[in-house]
């Protein structure tokens, strides 16, 4: 028997400024259950989660909680103005049995110290804050709104590994596609008020969708109606275009098949290369490249080539230098050695992460056209602003609306339409993914896919840059930029692991920091274990302990002769388990002996 859930809500209904934003609303969390929720923006999830949290009133409907249950919420914008530093908001979530050692820990991973003023921190920093807020209790309920906005790529890898090894229920909201494939095992959608579920996790939420707006658009059609609403032009073109887009994916396999051969030629024909420079081949090419900031290196002897047609992906930690190495490559800022060469007759878009304001009383055609004609071009292809405007998902009749009434969604969508529009042979996107829903990623992929010229994009979200890049340019740290082909999973391969971006990070602290003890022939062998490093030799036996009781308890149910005939799905579900288990068993084994070899280095 199941057991009862620890939150639920029932018939759940609420109306802003005379418009019904949720009309019948149900959400059901089990102890240990990993939920997603999703839907268009301005759909009403992140106010169904406010609901969940005891945040907001419903006009109607139940909101039942266990008692004793512990329920901790992520806000998209927290406050901490109210807090002296960051260890004491930490602190401040605890409860009375919790561990004051974890607060301490997490602002460790997180990569605060703990005395930061909440009145100097960045977004980023504040939202890193906020999570060891809520994550330091364990509590039993983690209601999560967009917890990966403004965090890079380490922290969101940190951050899927911590939620995996906690007990508590999730419900999560995010548009990062690959953080809620690998935690989530139900989805919820929340759709024109009212909200499914499908009991798998959101890798199979697409194919469900379609397949639920394709019924309903039968339905429609068996009843005679015309859809003319937006809402259902919207839904129902969003299943037309991902049907397109198995042809652009295609396409993207094939551009990185021709740039792994173009890597492998690249020393017999640069020659031949360069005598075709002059008819735009070329787009970029950097010749031994550096650039520092006092004793800091940035960039460090770099060359590279960028031609026609590519789609070059740039990926490190925050404060790697990705923006820099930008602007070298651009032209912008000029390097302290080596020289970059700029393709003749480049014509370049740049979407910056500050995103250029837009003018509130401009209407939307205005915006794209600036004023001037009917007519739009992108890639130099001439498009009519009323389809262009139905590719990024706006109603004909949207054409007049003023900016200053469209929602956050709506003027994302335009804001990269307009960046798009410019006539440009080379797009230069830094972190186009902030704050976009997950159609208005799938019309972004679709542009790039579509773009005729040359893309530069700077992203932390994996989904995307495996979706839409023919390489990356990875920072291995200390100002070394390697380039590898393929997407984000491509480099992960070729790498033989992920981002190590906290190793680098505590590698460099030691050169920053200003210690007594940090004399340059002493600092190798006596340097002590930092606090996260004596946490991990404590808990870890503990944890591999806990894993392999679980491993037991697994392969128990394997051991039935019959499972897999009785049972397939049972069967492949305690095989897939088997494997994680064993996989999380492996690294931590591997984590407890690299600490206790060095501890014995450093205490002997």
């Amino acid at each position: 028997m199941a057991p009862p859930p620890l939150l639920l809500l029932q018939d759940i209904a609420l109306t802003f400024g005379g418009t019904p934003l949720i009309e019948s609303a149900e959400l059901s969390v089990s102890p240990g259950e990993r939920a997603c929720l999703v839907g268009r923006n301005g759909s009403g999830k992140s106010t169904l989660l406010k609901i969940a949290a005891g945040l907001i009133e419903a006009d109607r409907g139940k909101r039942f909680v266990q008692p004793g249950a512990t329920v901790r919420y992520l806000a998209q914008e927290p406050d901490l103005a109210a807090y002296p530093s960051t260890l004491a908001y930490v602190e401040a979530g605890l409860g009375p049995g919790d561990d004051p050692y974890r607060a301490r820990y997490l602002l460790e991973q997180l990569g605060l110290t703990g005395e930061e003023k909440p009145a100097d921190l960045s977004g980023g920093e504040a939202r890193r804050a906020a999570l060891a807020h809520v994550l330091a209790p364990q509590p039993d309920i983690l209601l999560l709104d967009e917890p990966t906005n403004h965090l890079d790529l380490p922290v969101i890898e940190w951050l899927e590994g911590e939620l995996k090894g906690l007990r508590s229920a999730l419900v999560l909201i995010s548009h990062d596609r690959r953080f809620l494939e690998s935690l989530s095992q139900a989805t919820i959608w929340l759709d024109r008020g009212r909200t499914r579920r499908m009991d798998r996790g959101f890798a199979h939420f697409e194919e469900w969708r379609d397949q639920v707006l394709e019924q309903e658009e039968a339905e429609h059609h068996k009843l005679g109606r015309k859809l003319v609403a937006e809402a259902d032009w919207l839904r129902y073109g969003v299943t037309a275009r991902r049907k397109r887009n198995v042809r652009r994916l295609g396409n993207l396999h094939a551009m990185r098949q021709q740039y792994r051969e173009r890597q492998r030629a690249v020393g017999t024909v640069s020659m031949t290369m360069a005598e075709a420079e002059q008819s735009g081949t070329l787009v970029v090419e950097a010749e031994g490249v550096s650039k520092s900031f006092g004793d800091r290196a940035i960039v460090s002897n770099l060359s590279l080539r960028v031609l026609r047609g590519d789609r070059l992906g740039i990926i490190g930690p925050n404060g790697a230098g990705k923006t820099t190495l930008i602007n070298l490559l651009t032209g912008v800022l000029a390097p302290d050695a080596g020289r970059v060469r700029l393709g003749a007759n480049l014509q370049m878009v740049t979407l910056d992460q500050r995103r250029a304001s837009l003018d509130p009383d401009a209407t939307v055609a205005e915006t794209l056209t600036g004023g001037r004609g009917d007519t739009v071009t992108i890639g130099g292809q001439t498009k009519h602003v009323i389809g262009y405007m139905k590719d990024f998902l706006f109603a004909p009749e949207q054409a007049r609306t003023p900016v200053g009434v469209l929602s956050g969604g709506e003027r994302n969508r335009l804001m990269l339409a307009r960046a798009l529009a410019q006539p440009s042979n080379l797009l230069v996107l830094d972190e186009p993914t902030n704050d976009l829903d997950l159609e208005t990623l799938d019309l972004l992929e679709e542009m790039i896919q579509d773009y005729s010229g040359t893309a530069i994009l700077v992203s932390h979200d994996r989904d995307f840059l495996d979706r839409t890049v023919s390489s990356v340019l990875f920072s291995e740290g200390e100002g070394r930029w390697l380039e590898y082909a393929g997407g984000y999973t491509d480099m992960v391969a070729q790498r033989g692991r992920g981002v190590q971006a906290r190793i680098v990070e505590k590698e460099a602290k030691p050169k920053s920091a200003d210690k007594p003890a940090a004399a340059p022939a002493a600092a190798p062998g006596k340097r002590k274990l930092s606090f996260n490093e004596q946490h991990d030799l404590k808990t870890l036996p503990k944890r591999m302990d806990e894993i392999g009781a679980k491993i037991v308890k697994v392969q128990e149910i394997l051991a039935d002769p019959e499972l897999y005939s009785r049972d397939p799905a049972r069967f492949q579900k305690a095989m897939d388990a088997l494997t994680t288990l064993q996989s999380e068993l492996h690294a931590a084994e591997e984590r407890w002996l690299e600490l206790e070899m060095l501890r014995e280095e450093l205490e002997g």
